[in-house]
């Protein structure tokens, strides 16, 4: 099961020293080098299931409904791991999502 976490709790200020060697403990400062490293970030507004031949269907102007209500969050995904939720907003005529909600996988050593 996930936990919920708020923003706040992972600002730098909050960070948790690193595992340590004989050299002292290490603090985030020190995952610099994966700073630079590339993340697929995806926000899923809803998901629908329907057969091949419902699928074949539609066309231009068919309206395909979501298993999400108006207002509910939304899932925010980090190369497929489920990392937060958040609310839809718009930023100078862009989509954006507001994160509202931290999720802290419980299998965090994979």
């Amino acid at each position: 099961m996930a936990e919920n976490f708020s923003l706040e709790e992972f600002s730098e200020n909050n960070m948790p020293a690193m595992g340590g060697d004989d050299d002292g403990d290490k603090t985030a400062a020190d995952l610099a080098p994966v700073f630079d490293v590339p993340v697929n970030i995806s926000a899923v507004l809803g998901k629908s299931y329907m057969s091949v031949a419902q699928l074949l269907k539609l066309g231009q102007g068919s309206i395909l409904e979501l298993d999400r209500k108006v207002g509910e969050a939304i899932d925010i995904y980090v190369n497929n791991r489920l990392v937060a939720r958040g609310e839809v907003v718009v930023v100078d005529e862009r989509l954006g999502v507001t994160m509202t909600e931290i999720i802290k996988s419980e299998d965090s050593n994979s």
